[in-house]
């Protein structure tokens, strides 16, 4: 195409990336702004991608994307917040001038590892073939596999999501102005942030306890009082739960009578 064979290039790379809570943003390393299918493509010329590493074999595509950290684009706060982790990247080349509308695809994927310094941050973009690093066999445990309310488990999760407001909050305890239904209710389940500054991220519950929940890990921004929050109920994993609390032991995912390595290590009298 004429874009790449023409005697002076107009050539302007382009970043589409979309966020998973919806966001979308367009960058390119050009000295103005370009508007391509209908979204601006902010001019940001430290934006730069290292070499596209592409293959016709299983071997993952990867590249890293190196930029500066502007609160106008991708602040510092959103990059240790975790709210850029798996989103979907587009890299495009496209003629600036506007002369040849088409755009050429040079790579595709989700963010994987974000690193950041002072000078800015560099970001893993992992292609489609990644998925192919995962395992494609379960192993054996105890527990359940199934996540709660998804296809294999199938738990009608109608009823089981509630919103509230933060009464209080300490270190990873965050106090609510409802109680929890049933006990623990709200153990090994999700915590969403739908006001306040950590809206949009989400957080994993280790334990409730009527009107208390402990998170996991503390959250990435500040918690004010008021915040509201979207609860999603959870499930320990064990057969026991999921027959007595949920009636769903004929989904269970799990080999809870399985002997496990542990029994190698028996001997007499101990």
């Amino acid at each position: 195409m004429a874009l790449l064979t023409g005697p002076l290039t107009t050539l302007a790379l382009c970043w589409r990336i979309e966020r998973r809570d919806g966001v979308a943003i367009g960058l390119t390393d050009h000295d103005r702004d370009l508007a391509i299918d209908g979204l601006v493509h902010a001019a940001a010329p430290g934006m730069t991608p290292s070499a596209i590493k592409r293959s016709d074999g299983l071997d993952a595509d990867t590249m890293d994307i190196t930029g500066a950290l502007t609160s106008a684009a991708i602040g510092a706060r959103d990059l240790l917040a975790g709210r850029w982790d798996g989103a979907r990247v587009q890299l495009f080349a496209v003629d600036w001038s506007g002369a040849d509308g088409r755009r050429v695809p040079l790579g595709e994927g989700t963010i994987g590892a974000v690193e950041s310094d002072a000078h800015g941050f560099t970001a893993e973009l992992r292609g489609a073939t990644a998925a192919l690093d995962r395992p494609v066999v379960e192993v054996t445990s105890p527990e359940c596999r199934a996540e709660l309310g998804d296809a294999r488990c199938r738990v009608a999760m109608a009823g089981r999501r509630r919103y509230a407001r933060v009464a209080a909050w300490h270190e990873r305890v965050v106090t609510l102005a409802a109680a929890e239904p049933v006990a623990n209710a709200y153990g090994g389940g999700l915590l969403r942030w739908i006001g306040g500054e950590n809206s949009g991220l989400e957080g994993a519950i280790a334990v409730s306890d009527g009107s208390s929940v402990t998170l996991r890990i503390d959250p990435a921004l500040p918690v004010a009082v008021g915040d509201l929050v979207e609860l999603i109920e959870g499930c320990d994993k064990s057969l026991a739960t999921c027959a007595g609390r949920f009636a769903n032991a004929v989904n269970f995912r799990g080999e809870p009578f399985l002997p496990g390595i542990d029994l190698l290590t028996r001997y007499p009298g101990a």
